[in-house]
């Protein structure tokens, strides 16, 4: 595929960074839990989105314990564009999500928080993070002087130039009275046709505060890019297997059928999906996962076809589905 339209643009919140509007969802990549990567594909995947012009790409320590990160450390050591790096600090007590309770200093012990954000820096083979991320988030811990402490360190140690959070699946919610704290300058949060819930407050609340929003989960990990079919199987020790288990998959295949239907197939699935993302101003960039180069080119391609039509996102709001196939 040629792609000849250039990558817009858009402001992270009150961070200031101009970053493509698509941006590199790296957990694929990462392997182990996602059978159907390899790194030779991911490397050419990733050159490819340089050679397009995103950047920005987002990680996680946690991504194949390190090898997602090291993969992308690998992909830039010859680059000479200015490409923003986002990461997470994944929780110590394995609590996903935190459970009733827990505190901030038992999930993010500061020791934890600062070994893990080195380790990532190590992995990236960088001297800073443009953006570092608590990978869950309990409603309790606003006004935890242990979270402003990681805050406070994360940024005064140079380690990362802002701070975020990404927001528990399908909950967010649980992040309105840390956001009002002004101690966060990004969150990240499933945002999809399925699930345009952020939409209700939370993005009201990041317009008024100028803060940043990362939407993840574009595609529903596949149905809404159409690629779900009765026929559909997945590797053993894919994590897919249990998203899509028991009845899971037919249920997808009637929703989708059912959106396919009003949408009238104008235009591929997966790029009504990216669209949807984008057409909402406090989206700052989407981060669908990209693990071959041809994910790249489609995606920008989509992209570049703009803002939904309001007609059809007001069709769209009728597709709105509740629930948790993380569960």
């Amino acid at each position: 595929m040629e792609v000849a339209a250039k990558l817009a643009q858009r402001t992270l919140g009150r961070t200031g960074l101009q970053v493509s509007e698509v941006g590199f969802g790296s957990w694929g990549i990462g392997g182990k839990i996602w059978r159907d990567s390899n790194d030779q594909s991911s490397l050419n995947a990733l050159a490819k989105a340089f050679d397009l012009g995103v950047n920005f790409v987002d990680t996680a320590l946690i991504y194949g314990n390190g090898h997602s990160e090291q993969l992308i450390g690998q992909a830039l050591k010859y680059r000479r564009e200015n490409i923003y790096i986002a990461s997470k600090v994944s929780p110590k007590d394995g609590g996903w999500p935190p459970r009733p309770g827990v505190s901030f200093g038992k999930a993010f012990p500061l020791r934890h928080v600062k070994k893990c954000t080195e380790e990532s820096l190590k992995n990236l083979k960088r001297d800073s993070l443009d953006l570092q991320q608590f990978h869950i988030w309990s409603r309790e811990w606003a006004g935890d002087d242990d979270f402003r402490e990681a805050v406070e360190w994360l940024k005064q140690s140079g380690k990362a130039r802002f701070v975020g959070i990404s927001v528990n699946d399908h909950e967010p919610a649980t992040v309105m009275a840390v956001l009002r704290t002004g101690l966060i300058d990004c969150v990240q949060v499933i945002y999809n046709i399925f699930d345009p819930s952020p939409a209700d407050e939370l993005f009201p609340l990041c317009q008024q505060m100028n803060i940043g929003v990362i939407a993840r989960v574009p595609f529903d990990e596949g149905s809404l890019a159409g690629k779900i079919t009765a026929e559909t199987s997945f590797e053993a020790g894919d994590w897919r297997a249990r998203y899509f288990s028991g009845d899971r998959k037919q249920e997808v295949l009637r929703r989708v059928a059912a959106l396919q239907q009003d949408l009238g197939n104008q235009e591929p699935l997966a790029h009504t999906a990216l669209r949807f993302c984008l057409s909402h101003p406090a989206v700052s960039t989407v981060i669908p996962g990209m693990s071959k180069a041809s994910h790249v080119e489609e995606n920008i391609a989509a992209a570049a076809e703009g803002a939904l039509a309001e007609s059809t996102l007001e069709m769209l709001r009728r597709h709105r589905w509740a629930r948790n196939f993380y569960n």
